[in-house]
């Protein structure tokens, strides 16, 4: 499975950790380091899979999960948020904004690229490993 991903992200550790893994598992993973470069990535690069780091600089990851859900041309892109917003409501509040799907931080690196891959199976041959 090669897939173009795409991971709005404004802290570098927390990129290369993210892209090393899902790297070794054939992807290309694509990095914006803030919310209006991200729209303008998905946009542009029509990613198969968006990782949303909620935390960021210029807007917020729900606003820029509510801006991809509004674009008709992305509006079925699987976003993920991957985020150390663990608090009460955290979790359906990024529902609630357009998030597929919901990981925390800090990520467990022996089950990550199967918990994201999950995002990207439409039918079973698509989850078979490279």
């Amino acid at each position: 499975m090669n897939s173009k991903l795409l991971y709005i992200e404004d802290n570098e550790q927390n990129f290369y950790l993210v892209s090393f893994i899902l790297t070794i598992r054939g992807h290309d993973v694509i990095w914006a380091k803030d919310g209006q470069a991200g729209i303008a990535a998905a946009v542009r690069d029509r990613p198969r899979l968006i990782l949303l780091d909620i935390q960021l600089p210029v807007m917020d990851g729900y606003a820029v999960a509510h801006a991809i859900r509004a674009n008709p041309e992305l509006d079925a892109t699987p976003i993920v948020a991957l985020t150390s917003y663990a608090m009460p409501g955290d979790r359906d509040k990024a529902f609630e904004a357009g998030c597929t799907g919901y990981v925390e931080k800090p990520i467990d690196p022996g089950t990550f690229a199967e918990q994201i891959e999950s995002y990207l199976c439409a039918a079973p041959e698509d989850c078979r490993s490279p």
